[in-house]
């Protein structure tokens, strides 16, 4: 309901409270029709302004739900409640289905030990010690792209190397010769 349906509704309802304070045993026909039409026009607000359908129970949460008539509220989903709770009190609660196993997981169960994952290390020498370049990666030919990129971009490292990890480290091949290089100037003098 808007508020312009809101005000004409209670102004239509007011005439009619002013009109059943002024009814008497002697008020003209003139006066109860007038009343009358007064009632008509405050019914047709009314069927105006209400959207939804008539509650079917006294149920605040399921107005419009499904009736039980012996249900103190008429509905028949908060009986249902109510019964189900009733029921528990009297039987114990319901028993809880379990499997019999524990389902498998796609990671594996705790005890086990997780299979090692192979990775392909991309390693550039940066004139002291081997660091890596770029992301670890699955496939070994995609590593080997990457490094070879890497040669041909602008700012090339002196030596790049290729390491497999898997449950240890082993180096596969290696790019340029990787030579100790002194960061001090002058030699560390």
């Amino acid at each position: 309901m808007n508020h312009a349906q809101l005000t004409a509704l209670g102004r239509a309802l007011r005439v009619l409270g002013e009109h059943g304070e002024a009814l008497s045993a002697d008020t003209p026909d003139a006066r109860l029709h007038e009343v009358k039409d007064d009632l008509r026009r405050a019914l047709d607000l009314l069927e105006e302004s209400v959207t939804t359908a008539a509650p079917r129970t006294r149920c605040a949460e399921h107005p419009t739900g499904p009736v039980d008539k012996s249900a103190p509220d008429l509905c028949l989903l908060c009986e249902t409640r109510r019964r189900t709770a009733r029921r528990a009190e009297f039987n114990g609660p319901a028993p809880q289905h379990r499997p019999a196993e524990p389902t498998p997981s796609r990671y594996g169960m705790r005890e086990d030990r997780p299979q090692p994952q192979q990775r392909w290390l991309p390693e550039r020498w940066n004139g002291q010690a081997w660091q890596l370049c770029g992301t670890p990666r699955r496939d070994r030919r995609e590593a080997e792209l990457y490094i070879a990129a890497q040669r041909r971009g602008p700012r090339p490292a002196m030596a790049y190397r290729l390491v497999h990890e898997f449950t240890d480290y082993e180096v596969l091949r290696v790019w340029g010769t990787p030579v100790k290089a002194d960061i001090e100037p002058m030699g560390n003098l």
